[in-house]
């Protein structure tokens, strides 16, 4: 059995690396030769790994080319709305042909109210780029729709990248959540910016930060790419996840620094074919896969791959959560090369997760999780239980397994006292410490 799902869970890895190196993208630019980006360079497992990020806000572009300048269509960056110049300057962009540029000026600072950047438009390529700061409007009563703040909506072939930035203004928000004061409704809060059914879509270059809610979320989307991000807030803002990801297919997140107060990652249904490499994340909720199957509902998720990565001082290392009650299915993954700093919960799966103040009641059904590697995991947990496998009763987890995993006490250096784990078929190779009881 372990030695079936090694070869398939390898199998799946070069699949994954053939499928997100070929996605159609500008395959001539080389990020060794931007200057926009700087070396990060850890030592995880023995090897030297280099993490490239921004260098600075204003990623490198020539000035020269052709586009359509916010501040042509009446965009003032003096504190006021520039929503409608904003919007002026996209109508302009999409209904032309051929590859087409909408240019944020540097060294101004725009407000924006809600927006929503539609398609399908003519043009072949639209380049958005971001080199100065678009920050949220601050009246939470002017968001219509309230889970939403920048949104772009089918539009395919899409790039949005420049060195810039999105403020999400979020300290307007956060004190009105259910997790800042158990008294308060809980009531949803934007997303900072969501891409919704964009085919061909490249984020790269930016930094997002104090998101109302999330910072990014890329839902229904095909062949996504999203590198070299900055993406921070405090961590103690609510519900703050750093990438959110879903019913996505074909989506490659690199060398990005991410720190915030929720999910650093977050993997959830119907999403297909993820890679998550050259990440540092903390802190956070660390890397997580779901939470899938709440409310009873159904959730797939498939062929996902983490690796090269850096977490420090998260809540959880890499996670998969399942509420009780769901169906459907967490399948094909693997979390690899991982060094964990000061983690609580580095390795962890729940299937008894439960995101309310009252328990939950104990339901049957539960989405099947099945065929996991964790291979080359280093580092300190934060307590003396550094794996956990809480998995269902009646759908145990199936195919799981370790291979050169240590996981050492943070203070005394020393192994890990135990690892707990119930309800799990667990295959193990090479050195495994700690190893279920």
């Amino acid at each position: 059995m372990y030695r079936k799902t090694i070869i398939f869970l390898t199998i799946l890895l070069a699949s994954l690396r053939s499928c997100s190196s070929s996605y159609p993208f500008d395959p001539t630019y080389d990020h060794s030769m931007s200057p926009n980006v700087y070396y990060e360079t850890n030592h995880q497992h023995g090897h030297i790994t280099h993490n490239r990020h921004m260098k600075n806000r204003h990623a490198y572009a020539p000035r020269s080319d052709p586009g359509f300048n916010v501040n042509s269509f009446g965009a003032k960056a003096n504190g006021n709305d520039d929503s409608k110049a904003f919007m002026k300057a996209w109508e302009a962009a999409c209904s032309s042909k051929g590859t087409v540029y909408i240019v944020v000026p540097e060294n101004r600072a725009y407000t924006l109210k809600p927006v929503k950047f539609s398609g399908p438009c003519k043009s072949s390529l639209i380049v958005f780029k971001i080199y100065g700061k678009i920050k949220a409007w601050k009246n939470p009563s002017d968001y219509k729709e309230r889970r939403f703040w920048i949104v772009f909506q089918k539009v395919d072939n899409l790039r949005v990248e420049g060195g810039g930035r999105i403020d999400g203004n979020g300290k307007i928000w956060w004190p009105q959540s259910c997790k800042i004061n158990p008294e308060l409704p809980c009531r949803g809060a934007p997303t900072a910016v969501t891409f919704v059914e964009c085919n061909n879509l490249m984020v790269r270059n930016i930094r997002l930060e104090n998101a109302q809610q999330m910072h990014m979320r890329i839902q229904d989307c095909e062949n996504v790419k999203a590198l070299n991000l900055m993406v921070t807030s405090p961590g103690d803002s609510p519900n703050t996840d750093g990438i959110h990801v879903t019913g996505t297919r074909n989506i490659l997140i690199q060398d990005s620094i991410i720190r915030t107060g929720d999910d650093c990652i977050s993997i959830v249904s119907g999403s297909e074919n993820v890679r998550a490499t050259g990440i540092t994340c903390g802190p956070g909720h660390g890397i997580s896969i779901g939470s899938l199957g709440a409310g009873n509902s159904e959730a797939y998720v498939s062929n996902v791959v983490v690796s090269k990565s850096t977490l420090i001082g998260t809540t959880n290392g890499v996670r998969i959560k399942t509420w009780q009650g769901g169906h459907g299915m967490a399948k094909n993954i693997i979390f690899q090369d991982i060094l964990m700093k000061n983690v609580t919960n580095p390795i962890i799966i729940n299937q008894d997760y439960c995101d309310r103040s009252k328990s939950c009641p104990e339901k049957k059904s539960a989405v099947q999780v099945s065929n996991v590697l964790y291979k080359n995991i280093h580092g300190t947990s934060s307590k003396p239980e550094a794996v956990k496998f809480a998995c269902s009763k009646s759908i145990p987890c199936q195919g799981i397994s370790m291979q050169n995993v240590k996981l050492v006490d943070l203070v005394t250096n020393q192994d890990v006292s135990k690892a707990s784990c119930s309800n799990v078929k667990l295959d193990t190779r090479g050195r495994v410490s700690p190893l279920c009881t």
